[in-house]
């Protein structure tokens, strides 16, 4: 049994080998750094909504370790955000493919010094600037930034992706040959299994223990009372560095024969939302928990992604089934899960009909003073949506409570709120839509359309409005008049109602370029206000969600 199951492995990893070989150009991309690439994160890992779109090298901790181009081409592109890639270059290879290197810290200097000169000629720190052939063309292992934690990074890395040029779909890079030694299977702590006469979400998983033995896992018989289910897996990949990594590709069997299977292989960013119809996303938001559904959901359609039938069992007997679940990671690695299942004492329970939100289906669902339109792509499968008023003393709206944060919607709604007394034209000019989803809240601009205020939102939870007076405002680092010595200016941004969403800062007169960090806004001392220049006035102005604005003026020397 061990010899056949070791040769089963190794035709699956010379099977592997091979395809890659076949579709994808092996060795023409070099490490991006100048030390052995080690995994924080690898392609298509479970994040909040959206799958992880590439790899995520660790940089020991460090930061400002050398960037280099993993290829022949030119900056076709760099990005300059507060969140999301941070500061990021895009480098496009004449073999169809772009590279893209996120949260840096530099760029090279020729190139530094273009971005800088563009904001100032912008007066705007952020950017997104795209690049001829001939302007910053780069070789193989030319320098191209310095690492770094910027953006929504956690801490030092290297974000880094392969892209098809034209379609700009990512591709998963460890299908291009980089060399990461890699031994150990992926490992599976848990299989879950639904009852699909009804929405996953109600009633939910049912969980079943499993059972190691070298790289196979067991679990007793499972008993089921519906003849229509569907699995779970609940599984990580290793690899040899400690990081719970995504599993790349399963596949799932009864009596031998494909029932379901998935393959991380590409996915555009358009379509990238779609995991929250991979995964038990209640399990995810509430319980922190990575479960991946070994079926499609009705709403669910991620191109590229799975094959077979739906992952539907449609058990027909009282028979014992076999059921094999295999997962493997890009190297071949393998690891399988062998149980067995029945259909026993079916409950005569049948499906609810009466289900407010259906997949493919447009829907409106109204209250006395709130109104949602959701779209047809909004549900992954069947929700009892359940939408209600209850009164609020700090808003000048009921809470509209919006079913629940555990049940994900798919793309943007539209909300619209009565407000709970007449508002004057000003308060109405300061008012914001709150939306409560539980870890955070997403807080807009209202738009107003008559008496009811609108806005999108594309997250369910608690939703009001509120009326905000209260001026951003933002705090130095520094005393007054201080003579400052070190290689910066710091400033916290803080308001007590949503996000200061416009900064400007003026030293003696002139923009200055300060750089969003997280909440932070960061000035490093350079040509613009050289050591032993003398007295400066910086003047800085805020504007928060609800359009305050405030004007602070701060000295130092």
């Amino acid at each position: 049994m061990k010899i056949f199951l070791r040769l089963i492995i190794f035709i699956d990893l010379i099977n592997s080998i091979t395809t890659f070989a076949q579709n994808y150009p092996q060795g023409y991309f070099r490490n991006p750094l100048n030390i052995p690439i080690n995994l924080a994160a690898n392609f298509g890992a479970v994040r909040s909504n959206h799958f992880h779109m590439g790899l995520d090298i660790r940089t020991n901790s460090q930061e400002n370790l050398p960037v280099v181009s993993a290829a022949d081409g030119y900056v076709s592109r760099i990005k300059v955000e507060r969140y999301g890639f941070g500061n990021a270059v895009y480098v496009t290879h004449p073999n169809g493919y772009t590279t893209v290197y996120a949260h840096l810290n530099k760029y090279f200097d020729q190139l530094d010094k273009y971005v800088k000169d563009q904001q100032y000629k912008d007066e705007k720190w952020e950017q997104d600037i795209s690049f001829s052939p001939n302007q910053f063309p780069v070789t193989k292992g030319q320098l191209i930034a310095l690492s770094g934690n910027t953006g929504g990074s956690a801490g030092p890395h290297l974000h880094f992706e392969i892209r098809d040029t034209k379609t700009e779909e990512c591709i998963n890079p460890l299908l291009f040959g980089f060399n990461i030694p890699d031994g150990i299977a992926p490992i599976i702590s848990g299989l879950y299994w639904y009852d699909r006469r009804f929405s996953t979400y109600e009633p939910g998983a049912n969980g079943i223990a499993v059972k190691k033995a070298g790289n196979v896992y067991t679990s007793n018989v499972i008993q089921v009372d519906s003849p229509q289910i569907s699995f779970a897996i609940k599984a990580v990949d290793k690899a040899n560095q400690g990081f719970n990594l995504g599993i790349y590709d399963a596949e799932l069997l009864m009596d031998g024969k494909l029932v379901y299977s998935f393959k991380i292989d590409r996915i555009h960013y358009n379509d990238t939302r779609y995991i929250n119809g991979c995964v038990d996303y209640t399990k995810f938001i509430r319980d922190k928990m990575s479960i991946q559904h070994l079926s499609n959901l009705p709403g669910m359609k991620l191109p590229n992604y799975s094959s077979g039938s739906d992952g539907i069992i449609n058990l027909q007997d009282n028979e014992v089934h076999n059921i094999e679940i295999i997962l493997k990671d890009v190297n071949g690695n393998t690891s399988r899960l062998i149980t067995k299942v029945q259909l026993s004492n079916s409950s005569e329970k049948i499906s609810s009909n009466n289900k407010t939100l259906s997949p493919n289906e447009s829907k409106t669902i109204k209250t006395e003073n709130a109104e949602i339109n959701l779209s047809k792509n909004a549900a992954y499968d069947a929700v009892n949506f359940n939408m209600y008023e209850k009164s609020d003393a700090e808003a000048v709206s009921g809470a509209i409570i919006l079913n629940s944060p555990y049940i994900p919607i798919h793309d943007y709604y539209s909300l619209k709120i009565k407000p709970n007394r007449k508002l004057s034209n000003e308060e109405k000019d300061k008012t914001v839509l709150e939306l409560n989803y539980g870890s955070d809240k997403n807080i807009i601009k209202a738009k107003w359309n008559g008496d009811w205020a609108e806005g999108q939102f594309n997250r369910l939870g608690t939703a009001r409005l509120l009326v905000d007076n209260n001026l951003p405002f933002v705090s130095p680092s520094w005393k007054e008049g201080a003579i400052l010595s070190s290689g910066s200016l710091r400033l916290k941004g803080t308001t007590k109602v949503g996000d200061i969403e416009s900064f400007r800062a003026e030293l003696d007169g002139k923009w200055l370029r300060f750089a969003r960090v997280k909440d932070d806004f960061v000035y490093v001392f350079d040509e613009k206000c050289p050591k032993g220049s003398g007295s400066h006035t910086l003047k800085v102005t805020t504007i928060n969600t609800a359009g305050n604005t405030n004007t602070q003026t701060f000295t130092f020397q």
